[in-house]
This record gives structure tokens, C-alpha cells and sequence, in this order.
């Protein structure tokens, strides 16, 4: 067996491990309800889960094809996150550059200084902190309050195929004073149920602050970044009803994941076969049903 082949079956194994972990100590009842029941208990899942992006009220999810940085760490630590990061995006469908020159639009950082890198990128690489509509939403994207945040740099198709970077920065004026104006989109003109235009990440930012998680175990905090790095959560320190990694480092959660989950996967994939050009509701619809046709005992 190659080097290369043994890292692949042991990545699959490792993530197969993990599943099948969480899977086991998921409440039996939330496996043996009805389908109705589970339905709706996906639907409460995405409406607390997901964030959408601010700019179109959509669900974002990577068009581009990923390419992962890791940084901070031994090289074999480094290598182990960005391959894991790889194989859960090939597991939920997402697309992956398998170039190994790639630029790197996924990077995650791990330092015993995260504020002061953020002011860092505050200063000289602001579209990375997300979309803002004012210096002082900047100011605010670039404070860091979790042990592991990430920040996201998302971009809008209109129905024409234009893509733009989510923001209202035109230009720095001088003084300390930015310009803000909102661009206008192509739609589809399609009616209540979609109007053709996608979201997606241009770049995702995941810093990691080593000094408040010495010590914590690879696999779990490796499949929480990707868990971050695949998909926008919306409150990362709130504990998840359905058992998932989002739950890792959420305070007081009497149910945490120590690995990626069915309900995890079932999500991705769901998200990443969803139809993008649909509003908000119509995409919450096809990941529910995606999950269901997943999880759902087959009759």
C-alpha cells in the first residue's frame, strides 16, 4: 500500500469512526420518532443552525473549489487538519482543487495572539473580516470572542452570472473614512420561490487561539474546522438540539460531539445538493429533505 493510499483509508476510517461514535450515543428517540416528527425537528435544526448572508438572505456554501491552509503547528499536525478538511468536503459534495499549488482561499491559523492578528487584518486585509456596511461593523467583525472563530468573506452570482465580493466598500477616502454603497443585482424575475441569485464563500478565515485549547484532541477540533470551514453557523456557542460537532465547545451543553455526526453529514450534503438559486425557505426546504432521505430508516 502507498503512503498516500494508507492516508486516504485512514482518513476514511478516522471519519467513519467518528460518525458511527456520535451516532451511538444519539438519543434513541430521536432516531424512532416518525418521519413528520424528524422533518420538523430537522427544519428547527437549520433555522438555528445556518447563518445566511447578510447581503441576499441566502444560505452560502463554496462554488469555488476549495484549497485549505493550515498554519501554526508541527507539519503533521498541519497536514492531518487540511486533509481532513478535503475529504469532509468530498464526503458532503463540495467541490475541492486537488492542485497542490492551489491559492488558498480556506486558512486556518492557530496562535497565541489572535486579537493581534485580527488587527492585522483589520488594517491591511478587511474584505476577509465579511460584509460590513460601516467602519465601525468592521471594527466590530474583527474583535475576537471564541477560542475558535471563523470570519467569511462571501460573494454574490446574480441571475446574469456576475459575481461580486459581499460588501459596501468602494474606497478608503482618506482621514480614516470609507465610502459605502450597495451594488445592484440581475434577478431572475421567477416568482416566490427563486430569483436565481447564489450565494457563496470567496474566503474563509479560521484562527484558532492555542492558549484556551491546549491540549485539546485532534480529530474533534480537526472536524469542528471543517465543520466552520464548509459552512456558516450562526451561533457557534449554542448548544445544537441534534447531536453535532457545532456542540464541541458550546458552554453547558449536556450533549457534545466529540467528532462529526450523522446529522453533521447529512447536513453538508443536503447543503451542498440544495438548489442555490431558490430563497431562503425553499433552501431550508432541500436540505430537510436531503437530511430525511438520509437518516430516515428506508422501509
Amino acid at each position: 500500500m502507498s503512503r498516500k493510499t494508507a492516508g486516504i483509508f485512514i482518513l476514511s476510517f478516522l471519519l467513519t469512526a467518528g460518525v458511527l461514535r456520535a451516532s451511538a450515543e444519539t438519543p434513541t428517540e430521536n432516531v424512532t420518532v416518525t418521519g413528520t416528527k424528524l422533518r420538523e425537528e430537522f427544519h428547527r435544526f437549520l433555522r438555528s443552525f445556518v447563518a445566511p448572508t447578510l447581503r441576499t438572505d441566502k444560505i452560502a456554501r463554496w462554488e469555488r473549489r476549495i484549497c485549505p491552509l493550515v498554519i501554526g503547528q508541527n507539519p503533521s499536525y498541519e497536514a492531518f487538519i487540511r486533509q481532513r478538511i478535503r475529504f469532509v468536503a468530498l464526503s458532503a459534495g463540495a467541490p475541492v482543487n486537488t492542485d497542490v499549488s492551489c491559492k488558498p482561499n480556506i486558512e486556518v491559523i492557530f496562535t497565541t495572539t489572535p486579537q493581534a492578528l485580527m488587527d492585522n487584518v483589520r488594517q491591511h486585509d478587511v474584505y476577509w473580516l465579511g460584509y460590513a456596511e460601516s467602519a465601525a461593523q468592521l471594527d466590530q467583525l474583527a474583535t475576537v470572542t471564541h477560542p475558535v472563530q471563523a470570519w467569511y468573506t462571501t460573494e454574490t452570482v446574480d441571475a446574469n452570472g456576475v459575481r461580486r465580493v459581499d460588501t459596501n466598500i468602494i474606497s478608503n477616502i482618506g482621514g480614516g473614512a470609507w465610502m459605502f454603497e450597495p451594488p445592484t443585482y440581475a434577478t431572475g424575475g421567477l416568482g416566490r420561490i427563486r430569483n436565481e441569485i447564489r450565494s457563496g464563500f470567496n474566503h474563509v478565515l479560521i484562527v484558532i487561539d492555542t492558549t484556551k485549547l491546549a491540549g485539546e484532541k485532534i480529530v474533534p477540533l480537526a472536524d469542528y474546522i471543517s465543520m466552520l470551514a464548509l459552512t456558516q453557523i450562526k451561533t457557534p456557542d449554542s448548544c445544537q438540539q441534534l447531536s453535532s460537532v457545532a456542540n464541541l465547545l458550546a458552554a453547558n451543553c449536556d450533549h457534545p460531539a466529540d467528532g462529526l455526526t450523522e446529522f453533521d453529514i447529512a447536513y453538508l450534503q443536503g447543503l451542498y445538493k440544495m438548489d442555490a438559486g431558490r430563497y431562503l425557505m425553499f433552501q431550508r426546504n432541500d436540505i430537510a429533505s436531503v437530511m430525511a432521505d438520509v437518516l430516515l430508516p428506508k422501509k
